[in-house]
């Protein structure tokens, strides 16, 4: 797979056209949209009777319950409701690395799930962690918005380095309505990310953390003395590479992992490790649909 390639092709767009997304909770949007609620609300499609109490709106009497029984009935009724869904890219210099790139995966999974909050009249915005200043990073609902979308996506190239925490508390600074959030990053930072999914936490946000690592991340073919250089900040560390230290290494990215997954778990937070070799299909149809994300 190339970086030239298309971020959603024919086949998958037909593939999603059928499937909506998911959220654990509740959320009460600005307007009507295509989603059935769990909340019962005044809509138009009936689904049950509670006892009336003073205060409540008289035209929803079930009059011909309240003559055959003398009680007072309020009919309830299924609401649609409006979900905000927000794809958060990491495009920090760590993720300009891979074959295909690790940004290049984050962008195609982000084009697939926006795709297929558009086609359910969802509020969809994706932006990069570290947008440019200045530029508006539209909202975007409904499918002629598609081509928006993904011309907003290409756009997106590697960002100068960021803190994660510091990106994300921007993020949820100017963003407030409440709905799906997608957090889509390699989660390699210095000072840690448990800050920046804190940030998230306080927005009573349904979070989704899908972790991206890249085939030579984890599994390097390294051979030598070899001089190594952090592409976030220029560090540099001399090494020889041999057995015992790539085992060592190993030990520590699975480490890494497991830390991300139990961090998130012990929060709420659906986590996921995905390789970019990862087909973007393979994840939506079957690994986020077990997880919830997707029906």
């Amino acid at each position: 797979m190339s970086t030239d390639e298309a971020l959603l092709t024919p086949e998958l767009l037909a593939k999603l056209e059928a499937m909506e997304l998911v959220s654990r909770k509740i959320f009460r949007g600005r307007m009507k949209g295509e989603r059935r609620s769990r909340r019962k609300g005044q809509s138009v499609e009936f689904a049950d009777f509670r006892n009336y109490v003073p205060g409540d709106d008289v035209r929803f009497i079930d009059w011909n319950t309240y003559a055959r029984l003398d009680r007072l009935f309020l009919k309830m009724f299924i609401e649609e409701e409006d979900l905000h869904f927000y794809a958060l890219i990491d495009a920090s210099p760590s993720m300009d690395f891979g074959t295909p790139t690790k940004l290049h995966f984050a962008k195609r999974l982000a084009a697939a799930l926006g795709f297929i909050g558009l086609v359910r009249g969802d509020r969809v915005r994706i932006q990069s962690l570290n947008p440019p200043a200045g530029k508006p990073i539209p909202v975007l609902r409904g499918r002629r918005c598609l081509w928006q979308m993904l011309g907003y996506l290409e756009e997106i190239q590697q960002d100068d380095p960021i803190r994660l925490a510091e990106a994300v508390r921007n993020f949820t600074v100017r963003n407030t309505g409440k709905g799906i959030v997608v957090l889509i990053s390699d989660l390699l930072d210095k000072e840690g990310y448990e800050a920046a999914l804190r940030y998230l936490l306080a927005q009573d946000w349904d979070i989704y953390v899908i972790h991206v690592l890249s085939a030579e991340e984890l599994e390097p073919d390294l051979a030598g003395d070899l001089r190594l250089v952090d592409c976030e900040d220029g560090d540099q560390a001399e090494v020889t590479i041999s057995g015992p230290l790539m085992k060592r290494y190993r030990q520590t990215v699975s480490a890494f992992i497991n830390s991300a997954r139990e961090f998130c778990t012990r929060r709420g937070i659906v986590y996921f490790p995905a390789r970019n070799e990862l087909s973007v299909e393979e994840l939506i149809t079957g690994y986020l649909r077990q997880r919830g994300l997707v029906r």
